[in-house]
């Protein structure tokens, strides 16, 4: 998402003339959004991408967990 953000960023500034962006080659302006497009094939390809997610439905299921606990009067495991 950052290689994102850089590459919209960059593009506005090359396309509207401002700063020091404006003297740069297309190709140095556009390298994020290759950047972007590497790292999301990386992370697919890895697993990274569905780790992550994992980890995330792992925690979400843990506090409900704790909650239910909790509002029972047990103690959490934490």
């Amino acid at each position: 998402m950052y290689f994102m953000m850089l590459g919209v960023g960059l593009l506005l500034l090359k396309y509207l003339g401002l700063g020091f962006v404006a003297d740069w080659s297309w190709w140095l302006v556009l390298s994020p959004f290759a950047m972007a497009l590497a790292w999301w094939a990386w992370a697919d390809a890895s697993g990274y991408t569905k780790r992550r997610v994992m980890e995330k439905m792992e925690q979400k299921k843990q506090a409900r967990i704790d909650r239910q606990r909790k509002s029972m009067g047990l103690k959490t495991k934490r």
